[in-house]
């Protein structure tokens, strides 16, 4: 007779190579917006998308928190003290943006709480977006590189862009 196998122990992993860090946190991101009322996390991973750019450079959702018995969440954001107000006049039009994501009116109202997301004794958020940096141009011995390929293209547009491309190419084989 075969012995049975213990409930309690995780099932075998099958050996397919490595797995996907989305996949490994996948549980724990769900469990954790969950707690905070988020049913769906892309309010929370897309702001920027979903509000535009004016409206995620100073707010960030918080929370979001259901009534009992009763359609329409509230959800919390938190923004500076100066754009409390400002956000406060574009809330309808903040509100849509974010139920057209649900796809129904699932927000009610927003509340705004004016604080800084480090604490009170800042008494400064910093919500803007990390910059990327510009990308760098190619130096000139890339150009001259790509122009001697490019050179027996007829087309002046098309040789252009191969030379463009060339270079970039190059450029990008110097770095590694």
């Amino acid at each position: 007779m075969k012995p049975r196998q213990d409930s309690t122990k995780p099932a075998p992993r099958r050996k397919r190579g490595f797995e996907r860090t989305s996949g490994l946190l996948a549980q724990r991101i769900r469990k954790a917006s969950e707690s905070r009322g988020f049913s769906e996390t892309r309010l929370l991973t897309h702001w920027a998308e979903i509000v535009g750019a004016e409206f995620s450079e100073v707010s960030r959702p918080v929370s979001v928190s259901y009534t009992k018995g009763g359609f329409g969440a509230t959800l919390t954001v938190l923004t500076t003290g100066a754009q409390g107000p400002m956000l406060q006049m574009q809330e309808p039009r903040l509100r849509e943006k974010i139920n057209a994501v649900y796809g129904y009116n699932a927000i009610a109202r927003i509340r705004f709480t004016q604080t800084s997301p480090t604490g009170f004794a800042d008494g400064q958020a910093e919500f803007r977006p990390v910059a990327k940096p510009a990308p760098k141009q190619p130096d000139a011995a890339c150009f001259e590189q790509a122009a001697d390929l490019a050179a027996d293209v007829a087309d002046d547009g098309l040789r252009r862009a191969l030379e463009a491309l060339g270079a970039d190419v190059f450029q990008k084989s110097k770095k590694t």
